[in-house]
C-alpha cells in the first residue's frame, strides 16, 4: 500500500529499485537508514532538552531505543534521564 503523501507512480518506482538491490545493498541501507532515525531522535532530545550532556542525550536515547526494562539492566545506576 503506497503512503498517502507519495505519488502511486513514485512509490511503485521505488519498490521496484529495492527489489533490484543485492543482499548486501539492503543491508547497507537498512544499517544507513537506521544510523538516520537515531541521528533525528538524538537531535529531538537535544531540542527538547538543551541542558543534557552529551552523556545524558546518549542515556535518554539509549532509553528511548531499548524501554526501561533493558536500559536499567544495562544501566542499573543511570538517571531515568526523558527523552
Amino acid at each position: 500500500m503506497p503512503p498517502r503523501d507519495t505519488a502511486r507512480a513514485a512509490h511503485d518506482a521505488q519498490v521496484q529499485w529495492y527489489r533490484r538491490l543485492t543482499p548486501a545493498a539492503r543491508v547497507e541501507l537498512a544499517a544507513s537508514m537506521s544510523d538516520d532515525v537515531r541521528a533525528l531522535a538524538l537531535a529531538g532530545i537535544r531540542a527538547r532538552h538543551a541542558d543534557y550532556t552529551r552523556e545524558q542525550a546518549a542515556l535518554a536515547l539509549a532509553r528511548l531505543l531499548l524501554g526501561d526494562e533493558t536500559y536499567r539492566r544495562a544501566w542499573p545506576d543511570a538517571p531515568l534521564l526523558p527523552p
